[in-house]
């Protein structure tokens, strides 16, 4: 599993140093970007492959070689590492399960300000998965379908309600209560579970999966758009960061592409500025307009414009950093011991939010 995991991170640094160094410009930001993203699906893909393992050897009853339980996993629990956060600013402590879980939140936090929701469109898998159906739209509509703007306004505030409910939920724990979660059972097999749900995944799960991707071939981005409360929160984020798209209106010859190619249907050939919790930095407007410097990304404070390519640099490099920092700093791997959540796994089905292990 060594070499394989060698050999994973000379992939991930070769892949991104050829995007550095490669000066084709046409368009950039675009190729840049689906490197970006393949590089974070065979990362997942490969963190998948360890997780299987190490379930396998959980069943077995601890039979054979211990694998490594993989800490990546972990940023699949965006609200334990809410709660890791709100730990860590009341206490000054990183909590020791699931540490990496907290990085990797924080490294996407980070990526939403420096480039507004760019986790959306470079890194997340589900956002990759809805570019592909939404591809697929295209080629079976020769259009873009879209709900009235009667309808697409209410459904759209829902995932900013699942997003207030778990806040809620969350804001007012003090640390007393959040180390009651933290160091529960519950916590530390959270990630199992999770695995478990997908792997024993049950025929009403099933159905609302399959819905779901149904739904998002007939309606674009249906889950992004209208459901998913971690975009919700990149987009809040993402509204305060300092580099926005501005249309040059003088240079601009309203040909109306920029507005048809943006996967958030935000009509950017109409405003001077894209301000919106909806865009996800994927550039695509501004590789598309035909006019050479009538759609750029500035940076508001002093004026300047950055290029596309940079931005998209430094939200793969924001990734490489914080989970560098995890690593060094020794807050990347659970202290949870194979033994003790070969212990525990038993129980996986009965565990409480609660309870100290």
């Amino acid at each position: 599993m060594q070499v394989y995991s060698d050999f994973l991170v000379r992939l991930c640094f070769s892949v991104y140093i050829a995007a550095m160094i490669d000066k084709n410009t046409s368009p950039s930001s675009q190729k840049l970007r689906s490197i970006v993203q393949l590089v974070f699906l065979v990362l997942i893909l490969f963190i998948g492959m360890q997780f299987i393992q190490y379930v396998a050897w959980l069943d077995s009853g601890g039979i054979g070689d211990t694998p490594r339980r993989p800490p990546g996993a972990s940023g699949f629990l965006p609200i334990a590492s809410i709660m890791s956060l709100s730990f860590l600013i009341q206490t000054g402590d990183v909590h020791a399960v699931h540490p990496a879980g907290l990085f990797l939140f924080i490294a996407f936090v980070l990526m939403s300000f420096i480039a507004g929701k760019s986790f959306c469109s470079w890194v997340c898998p589900f956002g990759l998965l809805s570019e592909m159906l939404e591809k697929l739209h295209r080629r079976l509509f020769n259009s873009v379908l879209s709900l009235p703007r009667w309808l697409d306004y209410p459904l759209r505030s829902l995932k900013y309600l699942l997003l207030g409910f778990f806040l809620l939920a969350i804001i007012p724990m003090g640390a007393i209560e959040l180390g009651h979660y933290l160091n529960s059972p519950y916590h530390a097999v959270a990630d199992i579970k999770m695995y478990r749900f997908f792997a024993q995944i049950s025929p009403f799960a099933a159905y609302v999966t399959i819905g779901l991707l149904v739904f998002s071939l007939v309606i674009p981005y249906f889950w992004c758009r209208y459901l998913c409360p971690y975009g919700a929160l990149m987009g809040v984020i993402g509204l305060v960061s300092p580099f926005k798209i501005k249309r040059n209106a003088q240079s601009c010859i309203d040909c109306g592409k920029c507005t048809k190619v943006c996967p958030a249907r935000i009509l950017v050939d109409q405003v001077k500025t894209v301000r919106s919790d909806e865009c996800t930095s994927c550039y695509q407007c501004v590789d598309t307009c035909p006019v050479k410097d009538t759609l750029e990304v500035v940076n508001f404070p002093t004026k300047r414009r950055i290029p596309t390519r940079f931005l998209g640099i430094t939200v793969a490099a924001t990734f490489v950093v914080l989970v560098g920092i995890a690593y060094i700093s020794g807050n990347w791997h659970s202290s949870l011991t194979a033994a003790k959540t070969l212990e525990l796994y038993p129980g996986i089905d009965l565990y409480l939010h609660t309870g100290s292990y």
